[in-house]
């Protein structure tokens, strides 16, 4: 699969001087982020590998990546966990540093990564990734459906979250990115003690068809704008609407549902692969 010119690892690389509480961001499709703050670059479900069925192609490969001090995966799904992405990138950049749900950690180890490059995390800690604030939230997934069994995954791990959101701190910005999940009780609630700025929701939902044909869902267009608004979060950028054509997102519905009912809440609809700049 071919990739866009190298105009975006580039780009990441070139960033060096933002706005004060500023961060940068770049789309790399699905639920895929790279983000910038003046000290640091990480990845955030970063899916490079090429897969059939896949209509978004990765902006930059995990062999012409920039320079990444962690990368941050929230779950094991294929596109969230792109395990050959990450084998290459460990072995091709010495500094970077891996954190997953501890549960999943010897999924990491099985390819070859070292254990010490690698952080398990779990809700209810904190952790510093150099200048950035970490704090696991929990999320609401699945591992397979059918059947459509959503829940934390403790029963597959031992009485630990196996699935994850990711509150970040970063110069001043809140980012939340809940990876894959559904809203669940006192979800509004803990999200809104983290006073979040900026948030990464999925769209794609669920429904009983997909889910027939093993397709995991997620907040659909409503449940997102809801949640944000229910959280008191300032900015949204949907994702994870565009991926697989058997699992896809109303991108317009969400723009024109959130204009209509939660008009305080700013939308950006990114591009693949361009920079965006967030300030506070």
């Amino acid at each position: 699969m071919e990739t866009y010119p190298h105009t975006c690892a580039q780009e990441i690389s070139a960033t060096e001087k933002l706005p004060t509480r500023s961060i940068a961001l770049w789309w790399l499709g699905q639920a895929g982020f790279a983000i910038k703050s003046a000290s640091l670059t990480m990845l955030i479900d970063p899916f490079l590998s090429e897969h059939e069925g896949r209509l978004v192609v990765p902006p930059f490969s995990a062999t012409t990546a920039p320079e990444i001090d962690f990368v941050l995966c929230t779950h094991e799904h294929l596109d969230h966990l792109d395990l050959p992405a990450l084998q290459a990138l460990a072995q091709r950049q010495p500094q970077l540093r891996l954190v997953v749900p501890r549960p999943i950690i010897g999924q990491l180890t099985e390819t070859g990564i070292e254990s010490e490059r690698i952080l398990g995390v779990q809700p209810g800690e904190e952790h510093m990734l150099g200048t950035c604030r970490l704090r696991p939230v929990p999320a609401v997934h699945a591992i397979q459906c059918p059947p459509a069994i959503y829940n934390f995954g403790f029963e597959e791990s031992e009485g630990q979250y196996r699935y994850l959101g990711y509150v970040l701190d970063l110069d001043g910005v809140c980012l939340y990115h809940p990876g894959d999940t559904l809203v669940y009780d006192s979800m509004a609630a803990h999200l809104r003690s983290h006073a979040i700025d900026l948030a990464l929701l999925p769209i794609n939902g669920r429904n009983y068809f997909r889910e027939q044909q093993q397709l995991v869902g997620n907040l659909d267009e409503r449940e997102a704008a809801d949640l944000a608004a229910a959280a008191g979060i300032d900015c949204v950028i949907p994702t994870h609407y565009e991926m697989f054509a058997a699992n896809t997102g109303r991108v317009g519905f969400f723009v024109d549902y959130i204009r209509t009912f939660h008009p305080h809440i700013s939308c950006h609809l990114p591009t693949h692969g361009k920079r965006f700049v967030y300030t506070k």
